[in-house]
């Protein structure tokens, strides 16, 4: 039997591998990374993470038959397309789900008229440029009852977060899934999303390298987000 050829054995390989890599980070497994302070403490800048693509059950009903799932939670912290502007993906907490009226006092968060007394998670730094002491919607928003097929979100640091304060609810459709695990932390130098040709995106390569040891916050290895 003739021997097959190495090329078509490496090329099958990586075809193979890419198939699956495909269909684990289109339906299973995804990772995102924090660029910005909006989630913190619960999240910080330079948190890697892997994200449960099925939990909530988006996709066809054989989908939802083969792979476990449930309803979204208040209290989840979900990774969505932003409404503002789909292309990108955001981080919140879900605080309101439909129907629910939201209404927010200062630090004060009340849901269906019940003041929402668990609130560990919640903070409200001043230690950022552009922090002013008052911001209509930031402080005091609503009642406000949220629509059919829609959600609230929050960010955790209250006072540097543009949620859904400002930008109003996000579909069903836009829900991506649940953060779960932070595979990696990097306090270093943390990239924004935004595009800005080769010769950036090799410096920050290099940064990261550089900076790998020493920078990398070991202890938030493995952490799971609550």
């Amino acid at each position: 039997m003739a021997e097959r050829h190495w090329f078509r054995e490496y090329f099958e390989a990586i075809l193979i591998a890419g198939v699956f890599l495909a269909f684990t980070n289109s339906y299973l497994i995804k990772t995102f990374y924090i660029p910005s302070g909006s989630m913190e403490y619960t999240l910080l800048e330079g948190d890697h993470l892997f994200v449960n693509r099925f939990i909530f059950g988006s996709g066809s009903d054989l989908e939802r038959s083969l792979l476990p799932a449930r309803e979204l939670r208040r209290g989840d912290i979900v990774i969505f397309r932003a409404p503002e502007n789909p292309k990108n993906d955001l981080v919140k907490r879900l605080i309101g789900l439909p129907g629910d009226k939201i209404e927010l006092k200062d630090t004060h968060l009340f849901v269906n008229g019940v003041e929402v007394m668990d609130q560990a998670f919640a903070a409200y730094r001043t230690d950022f440029p552009g922090y002013v002491p008052y911001a209509p919607n930031r402080n005091f928003f609503g009642p406000y009852t949220v629509p059919d097929e829609e959600f609230f979100f929050l960010g955790d640091n209250r006072n540097n977060s543009l949620d859904s304060r400002f930008w109003g609810t996000a579909p069903r459709r836009y829900i991506k899934g649940r953060a779960f695990l932070i595979y990696w932390s990097f306090g270093g130098e943390t990239p924004d999303g935004e595009w800005k040709g080769y010769a950036n995106k090799l410096a920050q390569i290099g940064h990261t390298l550089a900076g790998f040891f020493t920078e990398t916050r070991w202890s938030r290895t493995f952490h799971l987000p609550r």
